[in-house]
């Protein structure tokens, strides 16, 4: 009776509302998912008019899975259900290496198609974003796991992780409603910095409500948003350069 008590003492505590902060987040970043591919995946798919290779599809649905578990996560540990929380982190584990795989394989898909409609060189320059953002996504959710014993730390960099991959999203509004028509291929590799710019908001609150509640905001969310940030911006030059068209050119040759 009296460890029943106590759990119950201990749920009460960690389900406080400041602490349910992280769960609204993961359900704002799972609608912005949602939302931002309704318009060039969902509805169509829907429709029946969608029509792309497996590797895209599999892609999709490991990417939208990651953000309900990234709700699931955050409301357990929100609701005071931390042992529930650790015992599907190798679930977590898991999607993210599927994720982090099969973002590379739809990389090159996205080039082997642009070289398909002609336009060889401009898949291989726009193949960094891609590229990039699963390969910063792999390393703070590594950290984000590193770090399991530091709650502070860790929390935050799984934000972090779920930020970084909405910029995908929220392009799809910015070519759907924005874009002016033209021929089918990659678009141009720095109309992607303000959709970044866009989901580095989300951040933003996150470092509002730090400062709101412990006067300070915390380092993850300093260093991480500059990071992020500074990774969409050097895509830029990086994929004009003939470095990386010889890396991955090179990768391109090997797939087809």
């Amino acid at each position: 009776m009296t460890i029943l008590i106590d759990d119950r003492r201990v749920r009460a505590r960690d389900a406080s509302p400041a602490r349910y902060f992280y769960l609204h987040m993961a359900l704002a970043c799972a609608a912005t998912a949602f939302l931002g591919f309704a318009p060039t995946y969902w509805v169509p798919l829907a429709h029946r008019t969608f029509s792309a290779s497996p590797v895209i599809h599999f892609h999709g649905l490991l990417f939208f899975t990651w953000s309900l578990y990234f709700v699931i996560q955050t409301w357990l540990a929100a609701s005071g259900r931390v042992v529930n929380h650790r015992a599907i982190g190798i679930v977590g584990v898991s999607l993210a290496t599927a994720m982090t795989i099969f973002g590379f394989l739809a990389s090159v898909h996205v080039m082997q198609h642009s070289a398909a409609l002609g336009q060889k060189e401009a898949g291989i320059a726009f193949s960094i974003v891609p590229m990039s953002g699963i390969a910063f996504f792999a390393v703070v959710f590594v950290l984000g796991i590193a770090n399991t014993r530091r709650p502070e730390i860790h929390k935050r960099l799984m934000l972090l992780a779920a930020v970084s991959i909405l910029d995908a999203a929220i392009a799809r509004w910015f070519l759907t409603f924005l874009a002016p028509p033209g021929p089918p291929g990659p678009p141009p590799v720095p109309v992607t910095i303000a959709p970044a710019v866009v989901a580095s908001l989300l951040l933003v609150v996150a470092m509002v409500r730090d400062w709101r509640t412990e006067r300070r905001v915390h380092l993850v969310y300093i260093t991480g948003t500059l990071a992020m940030l500074a990774v969409k911006v050097l895509n830029w030059p990086i994929s004009e350069s003939a470095a990386w068209h010889a890396f991955a050119g090179g990768i391109l040759a090997l797939a087809q």
